[in-house]
């Protein structure tokens, strides 16, 4: 049960690496894969985890060989979060930035599309601020997946 069948230090080998992968296929999968799960990205995120499950542990079921694997990614990520804290560089490349799709009443569809935002979501976000797309002043796909409306100032 506590006995590992591989040296201690490939469990975190494994961790390390598996987390940077799917750091990476994360982050290139978009914004709205971070921010607003639908059911089907929530079901992608269920089989990701489940298909990485075999080449964290490299077939050991030990508790000590979870354990490991569990306080690795655990630091892996409390690491990330200080570096991205002290760089904005990093956190740019692993956060992302906002992304302005509207201003002015007017939707940039070939940047929506880029970002693989659909009308009705932008839509939705407009409703959700109570904002007319006519008195919209900005519109912005945030880098943790949500939109933000910007209303036009009363003159």
């Amino acid at each position: 049960m506590f006995d590992i069948d591989l040296p201690w230090w490939e469990f975190v080998l494994r961790g390390a690496i598996v987390y940077c992968a799917l750091l990476v296929l994360v982050r290139v999968s978009g914004k709205r894969t971070v921010g607003q799960f639908t059911p089907f990205d929530l079901l992608v995120v269920m089989l990701l985890s489940e298909s990485v499950s075999n080449s964290l542990s490299g077939g050991d079921d030990s508790i000590t060989g979870g354990l490991l694997i569990a306080g690795t990614l655990v630091a892996l990520n409390i690491t990330m979060a200080a570096l991205s804290a002290r760089s904005p560089k990093l956190a740019k490349l692993i956060d992302g930035e906002s992304v302005l799709i509207g201003r002015d009443g007017k939707i940039f569809y070939d940047v929506a599309k880029r970002s693989r935002i659909a009308e009705s979501d932008i839509e939705q976000a407009l409703r959700e601020a109570d904002v007319e797309l006519s008195e919209a002043r900005c519109i912005f796909l945030e880098a943790d997946g949500t939109i933000t409306v910007l209303k036009k100032r009363d003159t």
